[in-house]
């Protein structure tokens, strides 16, 4: 006879209730403007450590951009209302010009990057080019992870991961909770050693490496990896070392880990603060500089920013890509058909950099997601560009065709 033992009861403590981290993608919007608040709480994480000294981000005169929403004329804080922005930040010529904060969120905290980080991260394999870590972009990646000899990964290069192009099977899909990505970040929430190199691993080929663009989280991931082999460092200290320190960021940031001690993910859901992705887009809008001191290679913004692939026309019908003006992508950043860069997150995260404009606009978000996302809500992507060209236009850098 089998006798049941339940639990010894318990003391009524006041506890803490935090999100589910195995539903990061599904959360209800309640829960997201709370947990991309707290990301390093829920996954196993690593902290890219501020300089000693931050660098003061001059400032011009607010900008009070007007643009269309419905058929109404809305500011700012209606464009934060409509579309739940945690976050906002313009900055023309270098100088901040609006700068706002909602949902909770203030100066010091670390919202969640979601894969506007893959952007980020493509920038240190142009450091470890010139540092010599990387001889070039067409270098096996099993020379740095051999353990994926004899996968789908055989034959991928790095510049295949930067772009995207590692012709290998991979379901995207958010809502879909057996999707590849959902099974990768189930494993993050499990925090599981070695978790998401198994799931890479296991992957089958479905096109010839370099045939073809296909978004793929993994390979950002791998991406990773094969920059933290070859420099020799984890991928946070290199981060930290490279540009964190010297481009003078204000606030401590972090990136999520597969497990304690594990891997960094460097293409999803690492954290940082509304000024510091100013910082880091504005760098990225001066070629790599950063108050006259190079931390990019020469060059290397012009290489990351040259269309690799355009995009497939399956890609292009969808309505985020039609709103966002999206035509190619570059090294893991989407190219606009007006010239801008952009950074692009799950769930309305954005650094726009248009370097003719001299304009750069930081969004942080938390835009409702299926199933919670309802079908008659406005085109919050496409209100996101209208924005943008109104406070082009504010600052004097051209409304654009929006």
């Amino acid at each position: 006879m089998t006798i049941e033992r339940f639990p010894e009861p318990e003391p009524a403590l006041a506890r803490e209730h935090l999100p589910p981290a195995e539903e990061f993608l599904r959360w209800p919007p309640g829960l997201q403007a709370y947990g991309y608040r707290i990301v390093d709480r829920l996954f196993a994480s690593r902290v890219v450590p501020r300089g000693a000294v931050p660098r003061e981000l001059p400032r011009g005169i607010e900008i009070r951009p007007v643009y269309d929403a419905g058929g109404a004329a809305a500011g700012v804080a209606e464009f934060m209302d409509r579309n739940t922005v945690a976050g906002l930040l313009v900055m023309h010529d270098g100088r901040v010009v609006l700068e706002r904060y909602g949902l909770g969120l203030r100066e010091s905290d670390r919202w969640s990057t979601m894969s506007t980080i893959k952007s980020m991260t493509a920038m240190l394999v142009g450091v470890a080019l010139a540092d010599g870590a990387l001889p070039g972009l067409d270098v096996p990646v099993v020379r740095y992870l051999p353990a994926l000899a004899g996968s789908a990964y055989e034959r991928v290069t790095v510049r295949h991961l930067l772009t995207m192009s590692s012709g290998v099977l991979w379901n995207e899909s958010y809502p879909d909770r057996d999707s590849d990505v959902n099974r990768y970040s189930r494993s993050l929430a499990n925090q599981v050693p070695g978790g998401v190199f198994d799931i890479m691993r296991r992957l089958p080929a479905a096109r010839e490496p370099g045939a073809v663009w296909c978004y793929n989280s993994g390979d950002t991931y791998l991406l990773g990896a094969v920059l933290s082999a070859a420099t020799g460092r984890r991928l946070a200290d290199y981060m930290a070392e490279r540009v964190w320190q010297p481009a003078g960021m204000e606030f401590d940031a972090f990136y999520t880990v597969e497990s304690p001690d594990g891997q960094e993910i460097g293409g999803s859901r690492a954290g940082m603060a509304l000024r510091d992705f100013g910082r880091f887009a504005q760098m990225v809008a001066d070629d790599g500089r950063v108050a006259g001191q190079r931390l990019l290679p020469a060059g290397w913004v012009d290489e990351v920013s040259r269309p690799a692939f355009p995009l497939p026309s399956e890609t292009l019908a969808m309505p985020a890509v039609q709103a966002l003006r999206l035509g190619s992508y570059g090294y893991s950043w989407w190219l606009s058909t007006d010239g801008a860069m952009i950074a692009r997150g799950f769930a309305g995260q954005f650094l726009y950099i248009h370097r003719q404009r001299r304009l750069v606009v930081v969004c942080l978000a938390a835009f409702p997601q299926p199933p919670h996302a309802s079908a008659i809500d406005h085109d919050r992507d496409a209100e996101f560009m209208r924005f943008v060209d109104a406070a082009a236009g504010a600052c004097g850098a051209g409304a654009g065709p929006g």
